[in-house]
């Protein structure tokens, strides 16, 4: 900052306030500033300020992997609304999901500079007496369920499951199957629940639930065990979908006149399946900017508590879905 002071014939003064886009200099001054710090290559050293000010914009991300859609897609969002706001991201993902690959990922993100933090994981791993976040770093939890320690942002898993079965209801079917996510997982389970209830809620059989892993491999095998009299199929996410399309293929049974499909996400390639998918649609766009919103909110000191901000989700209907065979 001194040399380009020496070389504008400016304060240093004069410089920090040019550099931190102050007003009161005088445009021809600004100018003579700009260009003394073109010639010389100086740039403003971004740990002083963050030091000075006690802000380092740069927010953190722990999750357990950007293998899955969902993830990936709400990282990604994370990241451009973070970069609307001027912030960058540190990411730190979670290998195994164990308490102590956990905390390990806590303990990283405490050593770093940043100024909160974003939650991807299931919370009921985190334990209170084990996991302290470093004093003054502002959490926000994904897709989970954090009680009244953190503020939580995530789709209406539960809506978006009651619009799938009663989509399918509605056409006609008796019952309705489904291959549900990993036990366990926050989104899989509330997905279940709300299966169940509005089949409970329509008197209406409770098929044995499948599982899978949310891969499209994991949605085949689960597939291959759905009895012959099944006509509708409520899967936990579009890959999954995606494998129960294959085995009813294979097994030659005909989607959507023999038996009808439904999805969970809207992937982009949903449309594209044969036939295309039945699916609910998530906004992971949406989701991503209300985490960064609600992270810059408590930096910022403005009021907001511990709570659940659930984002919207809807039925897309596409050609895996029909009336049940006469």
């Amino acid at each position: 900052m001194a040399d380009v002071a020496k070389l504008a014939g400016v304060s240093s003064q004069t410089v920090s306030r040019v550099a931190n886009g102050q007003s009161g200099v005088v445009e021809s001054t600004r100018e003579q500033v700009l260009a003394a710090m073109r010639e010389l290559g100086y740039r403003p050293n971004s740990a002083a300020r963050s030091l000075r000010y006690g802000r380092f914009n740069t927010i953190g991300v722990i999750l357990f992997g950007l293998a899955s859609t969902g993830n990936s897609r709400t990282v990604e969002a994370i990241a451009t609304h973070a970069a609307t706001e001027g912030y960058a991201i540190t990411l730190i993902p979670v290998g195994v999901p164990t308490q102590d690959n956990v905390l390990g990922a806590f303990t990283r993100m405490g050593e770093l500079a940043v100024d909160g933090v974003i939650v991807i994981i299931e919370i009921h791993l985190l334990d209170a007496t084990t996991v302290a976040l470093p004093p003054g770093v502002h959490v926000v939890v994904v897709d989970s369920d954090a009680g009244d320690r953190y503020p939580v942002v995530d789709t209406d898993q539960a809506d978006g499951a009651r619009q799938a079965v009663r989509h399918l209801l509605e056409l006609g079917h008796h019952s309705v199957w489904h291959v549900a996510g990993p036990a366990g997982s926050y989104s899989a389970d509330r997905r279940a629940v709300a299966w169940r209830t509005v089949l409970e809620e329509a008197g209406r059989p409770i098929p044995a639930i499948l599982r899978g892993d949310w891969s499209a491999e994991s949605g085949y095998r689960a597939a291959l065990d759905l009895p012959d009299d099944c006509t509708a199929v409520f899967a936990g996410n579009d890959q999954m979908a995606l494998g129960v399309l294959r085995a009813l293929h294979e097994r030659g049974r005909a989607v959507p006149s023999e038996v009808s499909v439904v999805g969970f996400d809207d992937l982009a390639e949903a449309s594209s399946y044969l036939p295309p998918l039945t699916t609910v649609h998530q906004d992971f766009a949406e989701v991503g900017r209300r985490c960064v919103q609600s992270l810059l909110a408590q930096i910022r000191a403005e009021p907001a508590g511990p709570g659940t901000d659930l984002v919207p989700t809807h039925l897309v209907v596409r050609g895996s879905t029909a009336p049940p065979p006469a």
